[in-house]
């Protein structure tokens, strides 16, 4: 069984097509944890997939174990489209929230 964590997950996208990548390929696969601040994106994931992702996870420091992270972190902060300021944006240093957790996976493992 593969597990995973859905971050900055919005309606459910990354994960859908992950989960169905997987079970077209026969695996199955667990979600052990989900993270969306957006209440609107929430209650659309709660509708897609019976799970309310409801957080912040700059105040989430425990996980459950995991095999992928998926992270659809904001893009505005970076995009040609939006004002390219970059991690002057505090958007666009969520991308560290990231990093912070697989370090911490890491560590747990070593």
């Amino acid at each position: 069984m593969i597990k995973f964590v859905d971050l900055f997950a919005g309606t459910g996208g990354i994960r859908l097509g992950f989960e169905q990548a997987f079970i077209e390929a026969g695996i199955k696969v667990e979600c052990v944890f989900s993270s969306e601040i957006d209440k609107n994106a929430c209650l659309s994931y709660e509708l897609n997939f019976g799970e309310n992702p409801d957080s912040d996870i700059r105040k989430v420091y425990e996980f459950p174990d995991f095999d992928f992270l998926l992270a659809g972190f904001p893009c505005q902060a970076f995009s040609y489209a939006g004002k390219r300021k970059g991690f002057d944006d505090t958007r666009g240093t969520l991308f560290f929230e990231v990093e912070r957790i697989l370090n911490k996976k890491n560590r747990k493992k070593s």
